[in-house]
Protein backbone atom coordinates (compact mmCIF):
# COMPACT_ATOMS: atom_id res chain seq x y z
CA UNK A 1 0.00 0.00 0.00
CA UNK A 2 1.01 3.40 -0.95
CA UNK A 3 0.35 6.80 1.38
CA UNK A 4 -3.17 8.13 0.39
CA UNK A 5 -1.56 11.46 0.30
CA UNK A 6 1.72 11.44 -1.23
CA UNK A 7 1.90 8.01 -2.57
CA UNK A 8 5.17 6.97 -0.96
CA UNK A 9 5.32 3.39 0.48
CA UNK A 10 4.10 2.46 3.44
CA UNK A 11 6.79 0.41 5.51
CA UNK A 12 6.28 1.33 8.62
CA UNK A 13 3.47 -0.17 11.27
CA UNK A 14 2.27 1.86 14.07
CA UNK A 15 -0.30 0.03 15.65
CA UNK A 16 -1.62 -3.89 14.87
CA UNK A 17 -4.89 -4.57 16.23
CA UNK A 18 -5.78 -7.30 14.40
CA UNK A 19 -9.04 -8.25 12.77
CA UNK A 20 -12.50 -6.39 14.25
CA UNK A 21 -15.95 -5.28 12.56
CA UNK A 22 -16.71 -1.75 11.28
CA UNK A 23 -17.06 -0.23 15.11
CA UNK A 24 -20.46 1.13 14.15
CA UNK A 25 -22.10 -2.13 12.58
CA UNK A 26 -24.50 -3.12 15.41
CA UNK A 27 -26.34 -6.13 15.27
CA UNK A 28 -29.76 -7.02 15.37
CA UNK A 29 -30.93 -10.53 17.29
CA UNK A 30 -31.50 -12.33 13.69
CA UNK A 31 -27.85 -10.65 13.01
CA UNK A 32 -25.98 -12.95 15.78
CA UNK A 33 -26.86 -16.42 13.56
CA UNK A 34 -25.11 -14.94 10.59
CA UNK A 35 -21.26 -14.67 9.62
CA UNK A 36 -20.04 -11.13 10.40
CA UNK A 37 -17.74 -9.52 8.37
CA UNK A 38 -14.44 -8.75 10.14
CA UNK A 39 -11.36 -6.74 8.20
CA UNK A 40 -7.53 -6.37 9.57
CA UNK A 41 -7.17 -2.94 11.84
CA UNK A 42 -3.59 -1.89 11.17
CA UNK A 43 -1.72 1.69 11.12
CA UNK A 44 0.86 2.49 9.03
CA UNK A 45 2.67 5.70 9.39
CA UNK A 46 4.15 7.65 6.47
CA UNK A 47 7.77 8.56 6.47
CA UNK A 48 7.86 11.27 3.98
CA UNK A 49 4.42 13.10 4.46
CA UNK A 50 3.93 11.45 8.28
CA UNK A 51 0.52 10.78 7.08
CA UNK A 52 -1.11 7.81 9.87
CA UNK A 53 -3.50 5.22 8.23
CA UNK A 54 -4.98 2.43 7.87
CA UNK A 55 -4.73 -0.40 5.24
CA UNK A 56 -6.95 -0.44 3.04
CA UNK A 57 -9.82 -2.78 3.33
CA UNK A 58 -12.53 -1.03 4.29
CA UNK A 59 -14.98 0.79 1.42
CA UNK A 60 -16.51 3.87 2.64
CA UNK A 61 -20.10 2.63 1.44
CA UNK A 62 -19.54 -0.45 3.76
CA UNK A 63 -18.72 1.38 6.83
CA UNK A 64 -21.49 4.79 6.52
CA UNK A 65 -24.73 2.80 5.62
CA UNK A 66 -28.36 3.97 5.18
CA UNK A 67 -28.97 2.28 9.13
CA UNK A 68 -25.62 4.29 10.62
CA UNK A 69 -26.38 4.42 14.52
CA UNK A 70 -24.28 7.39 15.31
CA UNK A 71 -26.18 10.42 16.24
CA UNK A 72 -24.54 14.02 17.22
CA UNK A 73 -27.23 14.97 19.03
CA UNK A 74 -27.09 12.22 22.08
CA UNK A 75 -24.34 13.90 23.73
CA UNK A 76 -25.19 17.31 25.31
CA UNK A 77 -21.63 18.16 25.91
CA UNK A 78 -21.31 17.90 21.76
CA UNK A 79 -24.43 19.83 21.40
CA UNK A 80 -22.98 22.64 23.63
CA UNK A 81 -19.69 23.03 21.79
CA UNK A 82 -21.57 23.16 18.22
CA UNK A 83 -23.87 26.16 19.54
CA UNK A 84 -20.66 28.04 20.99
CA UNK A 85 -18.92 27.55 17.58
CA UNK A 86 -22.03 29.06 15.72
CA UNK A 87 -21.66 31.85 17.89
CA UNK A 88 -17.75 32.45 17.43
CA UNK A 89 -17.70 31.89 13.91
CA UNK A 90 -20.63 34.37 13.15
CA UNK A 91 -18.73 36.98 14.88
CA UNK A 92 -15.38 36.21 13.79
CA UNK A 93 -16.57 36.13 10.14
CA UNK A 94 -19.66 38.35 10.24
CA UNK A 95 -21.84 36.12 8.99
CA UNK A 96 -25.27 36.86 8.44
CA UNK A 97 -28.66 36.78 6.27
CA UNK A 98 -26.15 37.07 2.80
CA UNK A 99 -23.48 34.55 3.93
CA UNK A 100 -23.86 30.75 2.84
CA UNK A 101 -22.48 28.25 5.30
CA UNK A 102 -21.58 24.39 4.61
CA UNK A 103 -20.71 21.41 6.77
CA UNK A 104 -19.32 18.34 5.32
CA UNK A 105 -20.78 15.14 7.50
CA UNK A 106 -23.71 17.69 9.02
CA UNK A 107 -25.07 13.95 10.73
CA UNK A 108 -28.55 14.65 12.22
CA UNK A 109 -28.17 18.56 12.27
CA UNK A 110 -26.81 19.19 15.46
CA UNK A 111 -24.43 22.31 14.60
CA UNK A 112 -26.65 23.67 11.57
CA UNK A 113 -29.45 23.80 13.25
CA UNK A 114 -27.77 26.77 15.14
CA UNK A 115 -27.18 28.86 12.05
CA UNK A 116 -30.70 28.28 11.13
CA UNK A 117 -31.96 29.68 14.25
CA UNK A 118 -29.93 32.56 13.46
CA UNK A 119 -31.22 33.60 10.12
CA UNK A 120 -27.91 32.05 8.12
CA UNK A 121 -28.82 30.13 5.28
CA UNK A 122 -26.79 27.09 4.88
CA UNK A 123 -26.39 23.68 3.88
CA UNK A 124 -25.82 19.96 5.29
CA UNK A 125 -23.95 17.29 3.25
CA UNK A 126 -24.70 14.02 4.61
CA UNK A 127 -24.82 10.74 3.04
CA UNK A 128 -26.37 8.41 5.62
CA UNK A 129 -29.94 8.08 5.13
CA UNK A 130 -31.35 8.35 8.99
CA UNK A 131 -29.17 10.56 10.16
CA UNK A 132 -29.80 13.00 6.86
CA UNK A 133 -33.47 12.67 7.69
CA UNK A 134 -32.97 13.62 11.33
CA UNK A 135 -31.56 16.83 10.25
CA UNK A 136 -34.45 17.50 7.81
CA UNK A 137 -37.12 17.24 10.61
CA UNK A 138 -34.70 19.84 12.63
CA UNK A 139 -35.18 22.27 9.35
CA UNK A 140 -31.56 21.91 8.08
CA UNK A 141 -31.82 21.54 4.19
CA UNK A 142 -29.60 18.76 3.76
CA UNK A 143 -27.74 17.03 0.88
CA UNK A 144 -27.66 13.46 0.69
CA UNK A 145 -24.09 12.71 -0.95
CA UNK A 146 -20.56 11.95 -0.05
CA UNK A 147 -18.56 15.39 -0.24
CA UNK A 148 -15.61 15.15 -2.96
CA UNK A 149 -14.28 17.18 -5.48
CA UNK A 150 -16.94 16.07 -7.61
CA UNK A 151 -19.28 17.58 -5.44
CA UNK A 152 -17.06 20.75 -4.59
CA UNK A 153 -17.01 21.55 -8.48
CA UNK A 154 -20.86 21.30 -9.38
CA UNK A 155 -21.61 23.28 -5.93
CA UNK A 156 -18.99 25.95 -7.41
CA UNK A 157 -20.89 25.42 -10.66
CA UNK A 158 -24.18 26.33 -9.50
CA UNK A 159 -23.09 29.37 -7.22
CA UNK A 160 -23.47 27.79 -3.90
CA UNK A 161 -20.15 28.81 -2.81
CA UNK A 162 -19.47 29.19 1.25
CA UNK A 163 -18.20 31.54 3.42
CA UNK A 164 -18.01 28.89 5.68
CA UNK A 165 -17.01 25.22 5.73
CA UNK A 166 -17.30 23.08 8.55
CA UNK A 167 -16.34 19.95 9.09
CA UNK A 168 -16.23 18.47 12.59
CA UNK A 169 -14.58 14.93 12.67
CA UNK A 170 -14.77 14.08 9.07
CA UNK A 171 -11.38 14.57 7.73
CA UNK A 172 -10.37 11.13 9.55
CA UNK A 173 -12.62 9.70 7.88
CA UNK A 174 -12.36 9.92 4.52
CA UNK A 175 -10.90 7.01 2.15
CA UNK A 176 -9.59 9.73 -0.18
CA UNK A 177 -8.21 12.71 1.31
CA UNK A 178 -6.93 14.79 -1.54
CA UNK A 179 -9.95 14.20 -3.39
CA UNK A 180 -11.77 15.53 -0.45
CA UNK A 181 -9.76 18.42 0.13
CA UNK A 182 -9.95 19.65 -3.62
CA UNK A 183 -13.26 19.33 -2.50
CA UNK A 184 -13.37 21.61 -0.12
CA UNK A 185 -11.05 24.07 -2.22
CA UNK A 186 -13.63 24.16 -4.99
CA UNK A 187 -16.89 25.05 -2.84
CA UNK A 188 -14.59 27.98 -0.79
CA UNK A 189 -15.79 31.52 -2.00
CA UNK A 190 -13.08 33.42 -2.37
CA UNK A 191 -12.26 35.08 1.12
CA UNK A 192 -14.01 32.44 2.57
CA UNK A 193 -13.05 30.11 5.56
CA UNK A 194 -12.92 26.59 6.07
CA UNK A 195 -12.77 24.47 9.70
CA UNK A 196 -12.22 20.91 9.98
CA UNK A 197 -11.82 19.74 13.97
CA UNK A 198 -10.31 16.40 14.08
CA UNK A 199 -8.42 14.18 16.90
CA UNK A 200 -5.11 14.92 17.48
CA UNK A 201 -2.29 12.71 16.43
CA UNK A 202 -0.15 13.65 19.46
CA UNK A 203 -2.47 13.65 21.72
CA UNK A 204 -3.60 10.02 21.04
CA UNK A 205 -0.23 8.48 21.09
CA UNK A 206 0.41 10.92 24.53
CA UNK A 207 -2.82 9.36 26.14
CA UNK A 208 -2.63 6.55 24.64
CA UNK A 209 -5.61 6.38 22.83
CA UNK A 210 -5.59 3.94 21.02
CA UNK A 211 -9.16 2.83 21.22
CA UNK A 212 -9.90 5.86 18.69
CA UNK A 213 -8.54 3.60 15.88
CA UNK A 214 -11.15 1.98 13.66
CA UNK A 215 -11.97 1.53 10.46
CA UNK A 216 -14.55 4.66 9.95
CA UNK A 217 -11.12 6.86 10.85
CA UNK A 218 -8.85 6.28 7.42
CA UNK A 219 -6.26 8.91 8.53
CA UNK A 220 -4.55 10.12 12.46
CA UNK A 221 -3.99 14.05 12.31
CA UNK A 222 -0.87 16.09 12.53
CA UNK A 223 -1.07 19.67 11.92
CA UNK A 224 2.22 18.90 9.75
CA UNK A 225 0.53 16.73 7.99
CA UNK A 226 -2.76 19.01 7.04
CA UNK A 227 -0.50 21.47 6.45
CA UNK A 228 1.51 19.66 3.35
CA UNK A 229 -1.92 18.31 2.29
CA UNK A 230 -3.72 21.72 2.07
CA UNK A 231 -1.17 22.96 0.49
CA UNK A 232 -1.22 20.86 -2.36
CA UNK A 233 -4.81 21.21 -3.32
CA UNK A 234 -4.28 25.15 -3.19
CA UNK A 235 -5.51 25.86 0.50
CA UNK A 236 -3.04 27.35 3.47
CA UNK A 237 -4.06 26.57 7.13
CA UNK A 238 -4.04 30.11 8.28
CA UNK A 239 -5.26 29.36 12.20
CA UNK A 240 -5.41 26.67 14.32
CA UNK A 241 -7.01 26.36 17.57
CA UNK A 242 -6.53 23.17 20.08
CA UNK A 243 -9.62 21.81 21.88
CA UNK A 244 -10.28 19.67 24.67
CA UNK A 245 -12.90 17.48 22.46
CA UNK A 246 -12.20 14.14 21.60
CA UNK A 247 -9.37 13.42 24.65
CA UNK A 248 -7.82 16.59 22.83
CA UNK A 249 -8.00 17.73 18.57
CA UNK A 250 -7.23 20.76 16.34
CA UNK A 251 -9.77 23.04 14.78
CA UNK A 252 -7.40 24.34 11.76
CA UNK A 253 -8.81 26.96 9.86
CA UNK A 254 -8.33 27.30 5.98
CA UNK A 255 -8.55 29.79 3.19
CA UNK A 256 -7.14 29.77 -0.39
CA UNK A 257 -3.50 29.87 -1.16
CA UNK A 258 -3.64 33.61 -2.36
CA UNK A 259 -5.50 34.90 0.65
CA UNK A 260 -4.42 38.13 2.06
CA UNK A 261 -4.38 36.86 5.70
CA UNK A 262 -1.30 36.31 7.95
CA UNK A 263 -1.04 33.23 9.38
CA UNK A 264 -1.25 33.31 13.25
CA UNK A 265 1.01 32.68 15.54
CA UNK A 266 -0.37 29.32 16.69
CA UNK A 267 -0.07 27.86 13.56
CA UNK A 268 3.82 28.11 13.55
CA UNK A 269 3.91 27.10 17.66
CA UNK A 270 1.92 24.29 17.00
CA UNK A 271 4.12 22.78 14.49
CA UNK A 272 7.02 23.31 16.60
CA UNK A 273 5.42 21.72 19.40
CA UNK A 274 4.92 18.69 17.07
CA UNK A 275 8.45 18.80 16.08
CA UNK A 276 9.79 19.01 19.68
CA UNK A 277 6.99 16.14 20.69
CA UNK A 278 8.52 13.56 17.73
CA UNK A 279 5.72 13.60 15.29
CA UNK A 280 8.02 13.61 12.33
CA UNK A 281 10.73 11.14 13.89
CA UNK A 282 9.60 7.15 13.60
CA UNK A 283 11.34 6.25 16.60
CA UNK A 284 7.99 8.02 18.42
CA UNK A 285 5.99 5.80 16.60
CA UNK A 286 7.91 2.46 17.35
CA UNK A 287 6.91 1.93 20.91
CA UNK A 288 3.21 2.56 20.84
CA UNK A 289 1.76 -1.34 20.63
CA UNK A 290 3.16 -2.31 23.69
CA UNK A 291 1.69 0.80 25.34
CA UNK A 292 -1.68 -0.21 23.50
CA UNK A 293 -0.99 -3.83 24.90
CA UNK A 294 -0.78 -2.27 28.28
CA UNK A 295 -4.26 -0.65 28.25
CA UNK A 296 -5.53 -4.25 27.22
CA UNK A 297 -4.07 -6.44 29.43
CA UNK A 298 -4.95 -3.85 32.68
CA UNK A 299 -8.97 -3.97 31.18
CA UNK A 300 -8.78 -7.50 31.40
CA UNK A 301 -7.34 -8.25 34.70
CA UNK A 302 -9.83 -5.41 36.07
CA UNK A 303 -12.65 -7.12 34.46
CA UNK A 304 -11.46 -10.57 35.73
CA UNK A 305 -11.02 -9.30 39.32
CA UNK A 306 -14.38 -7.59 39.78
CA UNK A 307 -15.81 -11.22 38.44
CA UNK A 308 -13.88 -13.24 41.01
CA UNK A 309 -14.57 -10.40 43.54
CA UNK A 310 -18.23 -11.18 42.66
CA UNK A 311 -19.06 -7.42 42.04
CA UNK A 312 -21.38 -6.75 39.04
CA UNK A 313 -20.17 -4.61 36.06
CA UNK A 314 -21.97 -2.88 33.40
CA UNK A 315 -20.90 -0.63 30.39
CA UNK A 316 -21.84 2.92 29.90
CA UNK A 317 -22.18 3.67 25.79
CA UNK A 318 -21.91 1.95 22.76
CA UNK A 319 -19.36 3.85 21.53
CA UNK A 320 -17.17 3.56 18.40
CA UNK A 321 -14.05 3.66 20.55
CA UNK A 322 -15.36 1.01 22.84
CA UNK A 323 -16.23 -1.27 20.39
CA UNK A 324 -12.03 -0.69 19.49
CA UNK A 325 -11.39 -1.78 23.11
CA UNK A 326 -13.68 -4.43 23.79
CA UNK A 327 -12.69 -6.47 20.72
CA UNK A 328 -9.22 -6.13 20.51
CA UNK A 329 -9.20 -7.39 24.52
CA UNK A 330 -11.46 -10.10 23.66
CA UNK A 331 -13.80 -9.13 26.52
CA UNK A 332 -17.35 -10.38 25.26
CA UNK A 333 -21.15 -11.28 27.68
CA UNK A 334 -19.37 -13.15 30.49
CA UNK A 335 -17.25 -10.15 31.72
CA UNK A 336 -19.31 -7.16 30.76
CA UNK A 337 -23.22 -8.61 30.51
CA UNK A 338 -24.42 -5.33 29.18
CA UNK A 339 -23.73 -1.50 28.11
CA UNK A 340 -26.22 1.18 28.40
CA UNK A 341 -26.71 4.00 26.03
CA UNK A 342 -28.99 7.18 25.89
CA UNK A 343 -29.37 6.93 21.80
CA UNK A 344 -32.56 4.76 20.75
CA UNK A 345 -30.84 3.97 17.44
CA UNK A 346 -28.63 1.35 19.90
CA UNK A 347 -30.99 0.55 22.49
CA UNK A 348 -31.91 -3.19 21.31
CA UNK A 349 -28.92 -3.90 19.46
CA UNK A 350 -25.98 -5.34 19.68
CA UNK A 351 -21.96 -4.43 19.95
CA UNK A 352 -20.41 -5.99 16.35
CA UNK A 353 -18.10 -8.31 17.55
CA UNK A 354 -18.48 -8.90 21.61
CA UNK A 355 -21.88 -9.19 20.57
CA UNK A 356 -22.81 -7.24 24.53
CA UNK A 357 -26.32 -6.50 24.31
CA UNK A 358 -26.77 -2.47 24.88
CA UNK A 359 -29.84 -1.56 26.84
CA UNK A 360 -31.12 1.76 27.75
CA UNK A 361 -30.10 3.77 30.72
CA UNK A 362 -32.87 3.31 32.92
CA UNK A 363 -31.34 -0.72 33.13
CA UNK A 364 -28.55 1.03 35.63
CA UNK A 365 -31.33 1.43 38.32
CA UNK A 366 -32.84 -1.68 37.67
CA UNK A 367 -29.64 -3.98 37.65
CA UNK A 368 -27.87 -1.96 40.72
CA UNK A 369 -24.32 -3.35 39.13
CA UNK A 370 -21.24 -2.25 41.62
CA UNK A 371 -19.14 -0.72 38.75
CA UNK A 372 -19.82 1.16 35.47
CA UNK A 373 -17.33 0.96 32.88
CA UNK A 374 -17.50 4.08 30.68
CA UNK A 375 -16.24 3.40 27.45
CA UNK A 376 -16.58 6.87 25.87
CA UNK A 377 -13.84 8.26 28.49
CA UNK A 378 -13.97 11.93 26.36
CA UNK A 379 -17.55 12.29 28.46
CA UNK A 380 -17.18 10.29 31.09
CA UNK A 381 -17.68 13.69 33.66
CA UNK A 382 -20.63 14.20 31.76
CA UNK A 383 -22.26 10.35 31.83
CA UNK A 384 -20.57 10.26 35.44
CA UNK A 385 -23.11 13.47 36.54
CA UNK A 386 -26.13 12.45 34.42
CA UNK A 387 -25.91 8.47 36.26
CA UNK A 388 -25.11 9.81 39.26
CA UNK A 389 -27.92 7.45 41.25
CA UNK A 390 -25.17 5.01 40.68
CA UNK A 391 -23.69 6.64 43.88
CA UNK A 392 -26.64 5.87 45.58
CA UNK A 393 -26.16 2.90 46.26
CA UNK A 394 -22.47 2.53 46.26
CA UNK A 395 -21.84 1.83 42.64
CA UNK A 396 -18.90 3.67 41.27
CA UNK A 397 -17.86 5.04 37.93
CA UNK A 398 -14.33 3.89 35.96
CA UNK A 399 -12.73 4.14 32.79
CA UNK A 400 -10.11 1.93 31.27
CA UNK A 401 -7.73 4.49 28.99
CA UNK A 402 -4.84 5.57 29.71
CA UNK A 403 -5.16 2.97 32.48
CA UNK A 404 -7.82 2.08 35.00
CA UNK A 405 -8.79 5.01 37.24
CA UNK A 406 -12.44 5.85 38.71
CA UNK A 407 -14.22 9.31 38.22
CA UNK A 408 -16.54 11.41 39.38
CA UNK A 409 -19.32 13.75 37.58
CA UNK A 410 -17.76 17.58 37.03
Amino acid sequence: MNCRHCAAPLEHVFLDLGFAPPSNAYLSEPDLHAPETHFPLKLRVCAHCWLVQTEDYARADELFRHDYAYFSSTSQTWLEHAARYAREMSGRLGLGPDSFVIEVASNDGYLLRNFVRAGIPCLGIEPTLGTAQAAERAGVPTLREFFGRELGERLAASGRQADLIAGNNVYAHVPDINDFTQGLRAALKPGGTITLEFPHLQRLIEQIQFDTVYHEHFSYLSLSAVRRIFAAAGLRVCDVQKLPTHGGSLRVFGCHQADPRADAPAVAQVLAEEERFGLCRLSTYAGFQARADGVKDGLCRFLLEQKRLGRRVAGYGAAAKGNTLLNYAGIRPDLLPYVCDAAPSKQGKFLPGSHIPVLPPQRLREDRPDVVLILPWNIAGEVAAQQAHVNDWGGEFVVAVPEIRRVGHD
